[in-house]
């Protein structure tokens, strides 16, 4: 190409004169960025310290050297960045560089329209193939708007970097100055597994169905998601970040793109952040596009994706469901990037979920990131009606059409155990949840998932079998006001109707130690719908447990009642309890059947109102 295209190639020095005072000069994102480009523009700064003035240099995200961040510069360079890497966090909080918060997917438009003039395009591109066309590999997003923008376009031609389908091909009679250098393209290193990341991990998976697309960010948490999807089938990816986990997932065939509405067997990203590995992978993969970002983070696209689900991470979030993805507090820490786009896109597209992922606690469990409201100075990444799911490693809070006391309670009880006494009172005074609210401390009160679990039914119904939770009152009310008047009273023997909330907090507020409330729920258009509630409490003067069970009316003999105390009996034995006794209306023959048909060992007292039953384990 020298030969076709001499011009373009010169000594750096000269190259580097081109640059005027006062220019934009934008630098590839992450892992494309030109490192030999960025160490060559120093050098020759070094070398003409007064020929490059008050340059500001453009970037979405600084993975390599950020020397232009450095003091000692600062007479040349002034830092502008999209979005904020470890490299230039303190360089911004110190007032040395700059931070520019907007939604990733508007920033070509700004090129576009001048609004930011771009003066100097630095990139990285594979070599040109026999037509001309380079390639901008692993780094389209905003860098393609860059180049097609620029006043001046400086390519590192670098034979590493993979030839990847999509918009990211450039001409090379486009490029203003060529300079060869081959140098391995920088990788990102996956952050080390933890326990924690692993439980985020499961519960987000849970959520994820077969045939869902999906967008998911980088970091320790979306690793272990990725890892926990192995079982699922027929994925899509439309997401911002390709990684190594979702190459793993494509190369195992769990992510193979045959349901998305568009791109149809297609994995569409726009930049890349992996190992040597992955970067094989993309090149020259049919069946991986990387698009401009204005297209991939467009959220009128990104909605157009049935099943559509949207995962991200945050660092805070208050009781009201405000999350703050890019500063903790007046400390600027990441930015906007992506994730507002993509939340938005999934809550517009048909049967599309937003999943917000954090670990409970930050600084090793000094604080907690679930706090009543955001700290002064946060910047509001996602606003209330953004997020349907939270995930911590204690549990899945679904906010999506709660009011505000049911989201406060949601998220309190995915909370650091050790901080939900804290968030209850201070709801209270904030007038978030109930004056009342009751709840339990210590190891008493936190929710035992292990005793979930599946049944089924006589009568073939599937239902999952669940300890009762904090935040299950709303449901508990639509339950109970479901059942029929005859029983209500054969429940609780008596003509009172009413269950307000102080009645049902003697349901939901209980020290699993003590005592033991086990529903039997279905799932109706992604909500729970109670079907039963069996109940125990023990007496420890006599090792014993008082147990009591209520079916809908419209879901008897169905076995559900069968299910529910033959659980009930297996988690008392397994407490070491000797039986359970019960009080029954002599006119609930059903109940006194189901009873008989246990196998206990019964003693019956027959009073004039009802009978009393001593039921021992045999």
């Amino acid at each position: 190409m020298n030969k076709i295209y001499p011009e373009k190639f010169a000594p750096e020095e000269k190259i580097f004169s081109y640059i005027h005072p006062g220019d934009k000069i934008f630098v590839g994102t992450g892992c494309g960025e030109p490192q030999y480009l960025v160490s060559a523009l120093i050098n020759y700064v070094k070398s003409y310290p007064k020929a490059l003035l008050d340059t500001e240099v453009l970037q979405v995200w600084t993975l390599g050297v950020a020397p232009y961040t450095d003091e000692k510069f600062k007479q040349n360079f002034r830092h502008n960045s999209f979005f904020i890497g470890n490299n230039i966090r303190d360089a911004v909080n110190k007032g040395l560089a700059d931070y520019t918060p907007i939604f990733l997917s508007e920033i070509p438009n700004l090129f576009y329209r001048g609004v930011i003039p771009i003066d100097v395009a630095l990139v990285q591109t594979s070599p040109p193939d026999k037509h001309g066309y380079m390639s901008l590999g692993i780094s389209v997003d905003i860098t393609k708007a860059a180049v097609e923008t620029a006043k001046l376009v400086v390519a590192q031609v670098n034979s590493n970097m993979p030839r990847v389908h999509g918009d990211g091909f450039i001409h090379i009679k486009d490029v203003d100055f060529i300079i060869p250098h081959d140098e391995p393209i920088l990788e990102y290193k996956s952050e080390a597994d933890t326990e924690t990341a692993q439980r985020i991990g499961k519960y987000v998976s849970s959520l994820i169905e077969d045939g869902d697309t999906i967008q998911v960010g980088y970091g320790s948490i979306p690793n272990a998601i990725l890892a926990n999807l192995y079982d699922k089938k027929h994925l899509g990816v439309h997401t911002e970040l390709l990684s190594d986990g979702i190459v793993e997932l494509m190369q195992k065939g769990v992510i193979d793109n045959t349901k998305k509405n568009i791109n149809r067997g297609k994995t569409i990203g726009t930049f890349c952040m992996g190992k040597k590995e992955t970067y094989e992978y993309l090149h020259d993969n049919p069946v991986i596009e990387f698009r401009t970002v204005d297209y991939t983070n467009n959220p009128l696209i990104i909605a157009q994706h049935d099943n559509m689900t949207a995962i991200n991470s945050a660092l805070e979030i208050d009781l009201t469901g405000q999350a703050s993805a890019e500063s903790i507090g007046k400390i600027f820490y990441s930015g906007i990037g992506g994730q507002a786009d993509f939340m938005r896109g999934a809550v517009l597209a048909r049967n599309g979920k937003t999943i917000l992922t954090l670990q409970s606690t930050a600084e090793n469990g000094k604080f907690s990131r679930i706090v009543p409201f955001l700290k002064e100075g946060a910047g509001v990444t996602l606003n209330r009606g953004d997020i349907h799911y939270v995930v911590t490693e204690y549990g899945i809070a679904y906010l999506h059409g709660k009011n505000i006391r049911e989201r406060a309670m949601e998220l309190i009880a995915i909370a650091h155990p050790k901080f939900r006494p804290w968030l209850i009172e201070e709801a209270k005074k904030l007038n978030l949840i109930y004056k009342d609210q009751a709840y339990i401390t210590g190891k008493g009160g936190e929710y035992p998932e292990d005793l979930e679990t599946y049944r089924t039914t006589k009568t073939g119904l599937e239902i999952f079998l669940r300890p009762v939770k904090l935040t299950d009152e709303p449901l508990l009310k639509e339950f109970f006001y479901s059942l029929s008047d005859k029983s209500l009273y054969y429940r609780f023997m008596s003509q009172r109707k009413d269950m307000p909330h102080e009645r049902l907090q003697e349901f939901v507020v209980i020290d699993y130690t003590k005592e033991m409330v086990i529903l039997a729920v279905i799932k109706q258009k992604g909500k729970e719908k109670i079907l039963g509630v069996g109940q125990y409490t023990i007496d420890p003067t006599t090792h014993t447990a008082e147990v009591a069970l209520v079916v809908r009316d419209d879901y008897q003999n169905r076995g559900i009642g069968r299910e529910i105390l033959s659980y009930l009996t297996y988690l008392a034995k397994k407490q070491g309890l000797l039986g359970f006794t019960a009080e029954v209306l002599p006119e609930n023959t059903p109940m006194l059947h189901l009873f008989e048909k246990m196998g206990f060992e019964i003693e019956k007292r027959v009073t004039e109102e009802v009978y009393e039953l001593k039921m021992r384990f045999k």
